[in-house]
């Protein structure tokens, strides 16, 4: 499975995770988040090997985009309440897209098809007022429901102990996870050991 780090900021910290390589680094740019890398954020290099990924919440296209360019983003993951009008638009300037569906104990998949073909990957996070990163799981059974083709990542809660159950749901289209707030030392900082840990049992 393909492996998605969420909520870095701290360069050292950042540099540390790079030798871990994950396939994916994200960065939050929404302001109300507790892991919002910051107004003066200096990116540090990373190798293309790994994909940065910037989090966005209702963001401007115009913000988004200044946003893709400034930090030369690989992909933008919509986090937010954005229209298929807004995804579409994002998708025109040739930005890869990860839109997010945050799930309690339902699965709207009329909604998430009318999405489909303007992004890369969906991706599956528990419902909060936050818009992530709580730490809390969605009932994941309601995954056997996904009956679209596009690959999706899953998110919301993922600890090392998940890993076994995570892979028992023997879902097609799961080609990746997200982990965050299990995996820090505390908002933005994560454990570079327990990632470690991670990335040889998935």
């Amino acid at each position: 499975m393909l492996l998605k780090v969420c909520g870095m900021r701290d360069s050292d910290n950042i540099k540390g995770l790079i030798s871990v390589a994950p396939n994916y680094i994200g960065f939050i740019f929404y302001p109300k988040s507790k892991r919002y890398v910051g107004d003066n954020f200096m990116m540090p290099q990373i190798p293309k090997s790994i994909k940065k990924v910037g989090v966005f919440v209702n963001e401007t296209i115009d913000s988004l985009l200044q946003k893709v360019h400034k930090y030369e983003l690989d992909y933008v993951q919509l986090h937010g309440d954005e229209s298929v009008e807004y995804v579409e638009q994002v998708k025109i300037n040739a930005v890869n897209i990860f839109k997010v569906f945050s799930l309690s104990d339902q699965m709207p998949l009329e909604w998430m098809r009318e999405y489909e073909s303007f992004v890369d990957y969906f991706l599956f996070d528990t419902k909060t007022p936050e818009y992530g990163g709580s730490g809390r799981k969605f009932e994941w059974s309601i995954l056997k429901q996904y009956n679209l083709n596009k690959p999706f990542l899953l998110s919301g809660g993922i600890a090392l102990e998940d890993i076994p159950i995570i892979k028992d749901l023997q879902l097609e289209n799961l080609i990746g996870i997200d982990v965050n707030s299990k995996f820090e030392e505390y908002p933005g900082f994560k454990n570079l050991e327990l990632v470690k840990e991670l990335k040889v049992i998935i």
